[in-house]
């Protein structure tokens, strides 16, 4: 009992809950199965985006360039659908999953080759794929009616009753929580997050580990693209702009460490979870949802604020049990 009380993501699981509960004792209808179901899909992409993003934190590293990856992605596939619309949606799902594969890989390349800071080198390439959208779509957007009715159906064929939208979060998070837990890779990224200079001694490429990272970021980021565009129906240089703070606020609220090294599939998935209840009930206690930014912005503050001091707590302890040794 007294690990589970000390437990971050049960925290944030009964914060969740008592939001919820909090939320419809003024709104009846909101803790309904099919509308926790609705929000579940509203945030999936953001589920997705934060197991992402929290490959790359654990390298001690940040991807500022998920959501114009995620936009020049879902441009390329909306151009192709417009222009050939008799591709397979299958083949326009691995297409935008390869090119955000590349767009990360550039990222992690230049993190690793040239030993440029991450939070330099993505906010360079943001700057460049929302140029290159711009450069490509010749400043047009796609809408709906140019899209055809496979491409938009995408993400929302029901299967046993939800959206296949949210099936895709729920097996990404299945694929994650394998890949972290059960290969090597995944032991190679939290090792170098605890220590890198030891990850070295034990025989961990550190430098091609973060390249992976970055890859993988950018592959869900692309998978991303699709879903996106498929979800709105609308493709354009602004599309997820600004979504990066809503990605990192995820996994932050959830407990992954920005020095890298601690976090997990559940913690992610809660913390977008999170935002998503928290954007949900913006509406019905009458807050404008233009406080969301503001909001995410908070709680990013908050949860760096209590990460620190659970750290410096456990420091104390290990120095305790160092004296107590003596």
């Amino acid at each position: 009992m007294r690990k589970l009380l000390k437990n971050r993501e049960f925290w944030l699981a009964l914060a969740l809950a008592v939001l919820i509960f909090g939320v419809t004792l003024r709104a009846p209808g909101f803790g309904a199965t099919s509308n926790l179901l609705d929000i579940f899909n509203n945030t999936s992409i953001l589920v997705i985006l934060a197991l992402g993003q929290m490959v790359v934190i654990l390298t001690r590293s940040i991807d500022l360039s998920m959501a114009a990856t995620l936009a020049l992605s879902g441009m390329i596939v909306a151009l192709l659908n417009a222009a050939y619309p008799g591709i397979p949606v299958p083949i326009l799902l691995a297409i935008a999953a390869i090119s955000g594969a590349i767009l990360g890989a550039v990222n992690g390349l230049l993190v690793w080759k040239l030993n440029i800071p991450s939070i330099v080198v993505t906010l360079g390439t943001l700057t460049i794929y929302r140029g290159t959208i711009f450069l490509i779509a010749g400043g047009q957007w796609v809408n709906a009616d140019q899209l055809s009715p496979a491409f938009i159906a995408g993400t929302r064929l029901p299967i046993l009753g939800i959206p296949l939208l949210s099936w895709f979060a729920i097996l990404i998070v299945i694929v994650f929580f394998i890949m972290l837990t059960r290969t090597t890779i995944g032991r190679a990224l939290y090792a170098i997050g605890v220590n890198p200079t030891a990850s070295v001694y034990a025989g961990i490429d550190v430098g091609k580990t973060k390249f992976i990272a970055f890859t993988i970021a950018g592959t869900v980021s692309g998978l991303c693209g699709y879903l996106w565009v498929s979800r709105y129906v609308i493709g354009s240089v602004e599309v997820a702009k600004g979504y990066e703070l809503s990605i990192i606020a995820a996994c932050v609220i959830g407990g992954v460490s920005i020095a890298g090294g601690i976090g997990t599939v559940g913690s992610a998935l809660l913390g977008a979870l999170f935002l998503g209840v928290i954007n949900s009930a913006l509406p019905v206690i009458n807050i404008s949802p233009f406080w969301q930014m503001a909001i995410s912005g908070a709680a990013i503050i908050l949860a760096v604020i209590f990460n620190s001091r659970t750290s410096r707590q456990k420091g104390r302890i290990i120095l305790k049990s160092a004296r107590e040794g003596k």
